[in-house]
């Protein structure tokens, strides 16, 4: 606890001004890519040197040599071989156009700063964004568009927590969180809907605390199907405040039911295969092709052949878990509910929530039981005297005491 509360301190106080390091295309690799103007002029540095300003119709490319060093051309003019480049907006809320050469990705808009570098697959590119635009670009992302501005209140929120949580995952890397799925999806800056940034700031500060006062576990999914799973089904590991029980919510939303076809000769295989289950086995070759699931299990068939659901789900590249099967013919036909992993708040569920004028931290408290809301500068004003810390608070200083702990 005491290391949270040390994280609290210079969070609290820094939460404002300190910029978010993100790793940007952290999945691919990337040996050239261009920077060009949307909105906003950007001052352009080669390590020290200053090279120009971006403005209208303006563009950088930039591509990665064999000995460590990036080439960089501004317009049709080659200015030099660099090992760092830093793109610097002028004026706040600046934006650039991100375009990935030889790739068939779409190019990406991302507002505030940015510095690439060397990295092990290329370029490495990270995105410096204040706290409050990295969330409105991570909540479109996870929670796409058109939807009741309570939804996107708790995914703010729960967005918020994990970034506290998790901040300087990737420090080794050179960067705090990335933009895939791993951390939380950062596709682009916020788009199309104002109200994800009205959601964003009208949740400022806040995030969601177990019982214990420990940071939670923000898990969501797209939609449980009807219930929502147990944590330890899926990562073998019981969290309190995330227990299964039946949502009624998402039962009837798009992504409630799914079906797919598999040879029964795949299928078997498989079980033969990797969990040695015998051909003589009369009930398991039965059930295999009639397995029921009318509430979620964490074990295929029966807990003694010890074949989790999810590696199944792994295997076949399910939607869910939550599944059952029946025979027709030369094919086992699986016919499931949901979509994702069932653990944590259901995206599907708590749009119809806020639908139905629920709030959002009634939407959290229902995914999340006994969670609460907090913010961050209530927990600071309760917990200084809990500190005894004569050296300025750093990020270096509280993961190092997270180690020592």
């Amino acid at each position: 606890m005491k290391t949270i509360l040390i994280f609290f301190v210079f969070f609290s106080f820094c939460v404002n001004a300190q910029l978010m390091r993100i790793g940007i295309f952290t999945g691919d690799k990337i040996n050239r890519i261009t920077f060009s103007y949307s909105e906003s002029a950007y001052s352009i540095f080669g390590d020290t040197t200053y090279i120009g300003e971006l403005n209208t119709n303006d563009y950088i490319d930039l591509t990665a040599l064999e000995n460590d060093s990036i080439r960089l051309v501004f317009g049709v003019i080659e200015f030099g071989r660099f090992s760092k480049i830093r793109l610097v907006q002028n004026t706040s809320n600046g934006f650039l156009t991100l375009t990935q050469k030889m790739t068939e990705i779409k190019p990406r808009k991302y507002v505030g700063d940015f510095e690439i570098s060397r990295g092990k697959n290329g370029l490495c590119v990270v995105n410096c964004v204040n706290l409050d635009d990295y969330l409105a670009g991570v909540v479109e992302s996870e929670g796409g568009v058109g939807h009741h501005l309570e939804y996107y209140k708790a995914q703010a929120v729960l967005s918020r927590t994990y970034a506290v949580r998790n901040f300087n995952r990737h420090k080794k890397d050179g960067f705090d969180l990335c933009d895939r799925v791993h951390c939380q999806a950062y596709h682009y800056k916020w788009r199309f809907s104002k109200t994800i940034l009205d959601a964003v700031v009208q949740t400022k500060n806040e995030v969601l605390m177990d019982a214990n006062g420990e940071f939670v576990e923000g898990y969501f999914h797209a939609n449980c199907g009807g219930q929502t799973s147990e944590s330890d089904y899926i990562w073998n590991e019981a969290i309190p405040y995330l227990k299964s029980f039946k949502d009624t919510f998402c039962i009837y939303t798009k992504q409630a039911n799914w079906q797919k076809k598999i040879l029964k000769s795949k299928w078997s295989k498989y079980f033969q295969d990797k969990y040695f289950v015998s051909n003589s086995d009369s009930l398991f070759n039965y059930q295999q092709f009639h397995f029921q699931q009318e509430c979620r299990k964490a074990f295929f068939v029966h807990p003694k052949y010890g074949i989790p659901l999810r590696d199944i789900r792994d295997e076949f590249d399910l939607k869910s878990t939550f599944f059952s099967c029946e025979e027709e013919g030369e094919y086992v036909i699986l016919k499931g509910k949901g979509y994702g992993h069932g653990v944590g708040l259901c995206q599907e569920g708590a749009m119809k929530m806020a639908k139905f004028s629920r709030k959002y931290d009634q939407i959290l408290e229902y995914y999340f039981h006994e969670s609460n809301i907090i913010r961050l500068e209530s927990i600071l004003n309760i917990s200084k005297k809990d500190i005894t810390v004569e050296q300025p608070v750093t990020f270096e200083t509280f993961f190092e005491n997270s180690k020592a702990e």
